[in-house]
């Protein structure tokens, strides 16, 4: 019975942890109509906060007042904003929980890039444009 309980938390803690390595994508508004979706090769203007796991704040455009600017799926921003803002609606806004893994990958230095980052990020404007 210790045996079978014992390989039951192993595998609950398994779980646990592929849950942590998976880029999970939150859609905060949806909209009824959607006729164009971002896309690869998209340039985006958004404003967006950073936070890790804990809640703590690591880095914001908003402060700065000037959204950060670049082309969606090229590489331009780290794996999990890549991935994590193709196919958005116009008007819909997401929240992105991604693992270190496809956020600064083997450049892990600090406390930041080793945890699971936490991107308050963007509301889809339109073709080209995207937005806080």
């Amino acid at each position: 019975m210790r045996g079978v309980l014992l390989l039951l938390a192993v595998a609950v803690a398994a779980v646990s942890g592929a849950d942590k390595k998976k880029l999970q994508i939150g859609i905060k508004k949806r909209v009824d109509h959607c006729p164009i979706k971002s896309r690869k090769g998209d340039v985006l203007n958004m404003h967006y906060t950073g936070r890790l796991e804990d809640g703590t704040e690591f880095d914001s455009s908003i402060p700065r007042d000037r959204p950060f600017t670049f082309t969606l799926g090229t590489g331009q921003v780290i794996k999990g904003w890549d991935q994590g803002l193709l196919g958005m609606c116009e008007g819909e806004k997401r929240k992105l929980v991604i693992p270190s893994e496809l956020g600064y990958g083997d450049r892990v230095t600090t406390r930041i890039e080793q945890t699971v980052m936490i991107w308050g990020c963007c509301s889809y404007s339109g073709r080209g444009s995207a937005t806080l």
